[in-house]
This record gives structure tokens, C-alpha cells and sequence, in this order.
């Protein structure tokens, strides 16, 4: 349950893995905790009649249950994040453990992730071994996408839920059967809100914004910007056709988080990404 929006109300949480005729098999299902939160309240007037039609509201009554509903919003919050946080430590130990590097990968919708992961692997696969975890509220198809990669991949498909959490990566992670010395990269839901909240244990937090996107988008989701190490600005194929300043979305960047390193590239034409591959393979 997000302390923030309230997604994944009464929704399981389903980890699956494609190929060998098990596309619909549920590996496992995972409800999340709080359940029961309440996500509105009534506001309850009670009115009196007298010959005048004078009504008398109860507001003591309605902005002390309104604060009450508030504060106990904030502790469940708080204790998700909480819990959150202690399961993240544990995969970050599991993770260390092997000596696998975990990226957790973020953006909206669109921005290219899923082809950038194509790529990559497509061209480091004999040097690097690769595990990916991909989030989605449905289907399979990204799975299968890096399925057909020949990686071993699993899908958790969030239901009602905009982010995935440390706990659902840390049974995908157990279904994949980590290798040691692997990359193992999260292609988190789409969404640059949520996720910045939720850490999954991951070595690396790396955002990605395609140039068919506003360049003002760091300054509008500034969280997530602040808490990424670094920002891939995708689709740089398509900078003649479109209204996007690359300059002046670095800038924007660098005003919420100085430490981010950039990589400009385009996942399609492969434009910049040799420097993206060594990147990656420096991590090791």
C-alpha cells in the first residue's frame, strides 16, 4: 500500500515468470499490509429546523475526525516506509552477498525503458550476465520482450499499484535464482512520483526521460531526480523534430541534485550508448 496515493487497495500482487506455457501462472500472490485503510471519509452534518431554517453544522465535531483520520494516514505511512526500508537493507545484504549490482531503473510511461533494456543486453549479454525484474500494473509483454533476449527475466504485474516495493523484488529476486557477479536490473511501473519513495535495495537509482517529454520535468518531479545517481535522456534521435532543450534539462536536474551524471543516447539508432555500456560495465 502507498502511504501516498493509496494503490494497491485490496489488490494482489502477481510474480511470474514467461515461457515454457506459464504466462498465467501465479508464482506468487502478495497483498499488501493495511489492507483495511480506509482511502476516504464522510463528512457528517447534522442539521437542525427551527421556523427560521437556521442550520446548525458540527464542524468541532468533523475537523476533529478529519485530523484524526489525517495523523493516523501519516502513521501508516510512516510504518509502511518503515517496514520498506528494513526489507531493502535485507536485499541490499542478499545482493552483496553474490557481488550483484541491482539498478533500479525509473520514468514514466514511454520513455524507452524496456527497448534501452533490449539493447543493452543485446550487446553485453557474452560479457555480462544479465537478470531483470520487470514492474507493470498488467501483462506480460515486457517480459516476454526480454524473454526473447534468452535472460532470465520475471514479471510482477502490481495490479492497482503504481510502484513496486522492496518486498515484491525481494520474491521475484528469489524466483530468478541470481547468479553471482550478475547485473540485475528492476524496470520499475511507470511513474515518477511513488517510486522515488520506496527503495528496493539497489546499488543504483537511474532515471530515464525521453526528449518527446517536457525538459522541465526534473523541476516538476524533483524526488526522484534528487534521489537517482543518474539521469539517461533518451530518443536523442529525435531532437530535430521535437521542443526539448537538452541544456536546460540538465540544469533543471542539477538545481534538485548536483551529484547526477547524465547520459544522452538514443536505445534505437545507438547513438551514445557505448559510453552507457561502459557505465555499466565499470560497476563490476
Amino acid at each position: 500500500m502507498c502511504g501516498t496515493c493509496g494503490c494497491g487497495h485490496d489488490d494482489g500482487v502477481h510474480i511470474r515468470k514467461p515461457g515454457n506455457g506459464n504466462e498465467h501462472e501465479h508464482i506468487h500472490t502478495h497483498n499488501h499490509e493495511h489492507d483495511g485503510l480506509p482511502h476516504s471519509h464522510p463528512h457528517t452534518h447534522t442539521h437542525s429546523h427551527d421556523d427560521g431554517h437556521e442550520h446548525h453544522h458540527h464542524h468541532e465535531d468533523e475537523l476533529a475526525g478529519h485530523h484524526h483520520h489525517h495523523d493516523r494516514e501519516i502513521r501508516l505511512e510512516q510504518d509502511v516506509l518503515h517496514k520498506n526500508n528494513l526489507l531493502a537493507e535485507r536485499n541490499r545484504g542478499y545482493f552483496e552477498g553474490l557481488g550483484v549490482i541491482a539498478i533500479n531503473m525509473v520514468s514514466a510511461p514511454g520513455s524507452g525503458k524496456t527497448t534501452l533494456l533490449e539493447r543493452t543486453i543485446e550487446a553485453l549479454k557474452n560479457e555480462i550476465p544479465f537478470f531483470i525484474i520487470e514492474g507493470d500494473q498488467q501483462t506480460m509483454h515486457d517480459a516476454e520482450r526480454i524473454h526473447a533476449t534468452g535472460t532470465p527475466v520475471v514479471q510482477v504485474n502490481t495490479g492497482s499499484g503504481c510502484h513496486l516495493d522492496a518486498g515484491m523484488v525481494n520474491k521475484a529476486a528469489r524466483e530468478l535464482e541470481l547468479t553471482e557477479n550478475a547485473i540485475l536490473i528492476i524496470e520499475n511501473v511507470g511513474n515518477l512520483v511513488c517510486p522515488s519513495m520506496f527503495d528496493l535495495g539497489e546499488a543504483y537509482r537511474v532515471v530515464i526521460i525521453s526528449v518527446t517529454e517536457g525538459d522541465d520535468k526534473p523541476l516538476k518531479y524533483p524526488d526522484m531526480f534528487r534521489t537517482s545517481d543518474l539521469c539517461i535522456i533518451n530518443k536523442t534521435d529525435l531532437l530535430p523534430y521535437v521542443d526539448f532543450d537538452t541544456g536546460r534539462a540538465k540544469d533543471y536536474a542539477l538545481r534538485v541534485n548536483h551529484k547526477l551524471k547524465f547520459f544522452e543516447l538514443s536505445a534505437r539508432s545507438g547513438e551514445g550508448m557505448e559510453a552507457w555500456h561502459e557505465w555499466l560495465k565499470g560497476t563490476r
